[in-house]
């Protein structure tokens, strides 16, 4: 029988939580974060968040022994790299220095995996010369601190992955029951601070860029408007408070965001003529807030979904694209 295991992704303003077990969600739950438990992506305090996710799991009945966690995209790296062909000893060496022009701090400090991307049958012809593969690098200390954190929660770490690994599962999952699968995919997680855009081919990791626009630029328009501080506007905008989803600051800057999308997405396409990309996936909280997707699908000239259709179980769930993460990196 598949293990059950607890999905964990957690978020400046929320942790989700996935409980699954074989790639079907059993319960799914979103947990408020306190302020500033969680700045640049990184976890303050592992035994506050650690006591946090005991009572996440007790008060809501989540039952598990196994974790697989989100790691923080702002600390680790994520790299597509074509290398010679060599054995797993010989990969394991020669990896790190492919992180060399990203990481600034000794390579030693860090953790190190890899995917394969190559198909066995592509590594098996007889003129194959490289191989490909999606690198990872990650914190040593970020991992250790994990490891302590689900300690506290009475979890043991059996998977800690970065959101693409979460992304890549779920493709994965969708590309293989597809009768038409969509070949490319862009997933923007519309996040507080920023929008990741990332963008796959089939289940292989194209690239990332990072939008400097996020739900926080809403917040500072609404502050303005109710003359208000930006926490108490954030909590004015996820309840729409007086409609202020539709205000007018809020509809300019929807628009702003959506330009950005679409200048962002140009620039791939111009830089990649063989792209054939038709369709974008919504997740993250931004796509809680229906007049910014209505932006969206007006600027863009593609098909815009809600990444919750890339989940099997999505009609089950309550705001199921903010549970993208937590359920993917369960999958394999």
């Amino acid at each position: 029988m598949a293990k059950t295991i607890l999905g964990i992704d957690v978020g400046t303003d929320s942790m989700k939580l996935a409980l699954c077990q074989g790639g079907r969600v059993k319960k799914a739950v979103s947990v408020p974060m306190p302020v500033n438990l969680v700045r640049e992506g990184r976890i303050v305090s592992t035994e506050t968040m650690g006591e946090l996710l005991r009572g996440a799991m007790r008060d809501n009945g989540l039952h598990a022994r196994y974790a697989a966690f989100v790691l923080p995209n702002d600390v680790t790296f994520v790299r597509s790299v074509t290398m010679p062909r060599m054995t797993a000893d010989q990969l394991a060496y020669n990896i790190p220095f492919e992180f060399n022009d990203y990481i600034t701090d000794e390579l030693k400090n860090y953790v190190f995996d890899y995917a394969m991307l190559s198909t066995p049958e592509e590594l098996a012809a007889p003129d194959a010369r490289t191989m490909e593969l999606m690198a990872v690098a990650a914190p040593a200390a970020l991992l250790e601190e994990t490891q302590e954190l689900l300690r506290h929660a009475g979890l043991k770490l059996i998977k800690a992955a970065p959101a693409v690994s979460a992304y890549i599962a779920l493709i994965r999952a969708r590309e293989a029951g597809a009768a038409f699968p969509a070949g490319e995919y862009c997933i923007l997680d519309m996040g507080y601070q920023a929008i990741r855009m990332h963008i796959f081919h089939g289940e292989r990791h194209m690239v990332t860029r990072i939008l400097e626009v996020g739900l926080s630029s809403l917040d500072e328009v609404i502050a303005d408007r109710f003359n208000v501080d930006v926490h108490l506007a954030h909590t004015y905008l996820l309840s729409n408070y007086e409609n202020c989803q539709t205000g007018e600051a809020c509809m300019n800057a929807y628009g702003n965001i959506a330009v950005e999308l679409m200048r962002a997405l140009n620039f791939y396409s111009f830089s990649n003529v063989d792209s054939r990309l038709a369709d974008v996936w919504l997740c993250g909280g931004g796509a809680a807030i229906e007049p910014l997707g209505a932006a969206i699908r007006e600027t863009l000239d593609l098909n815009v979904h809600s990444a919750a259709e890339l989940l099997a179980d999505a009609g089950a769930l309550p705001d199921p694209y903010g549970f993208v993460q937590a359920i993917g990196i369960t999958m394999d």
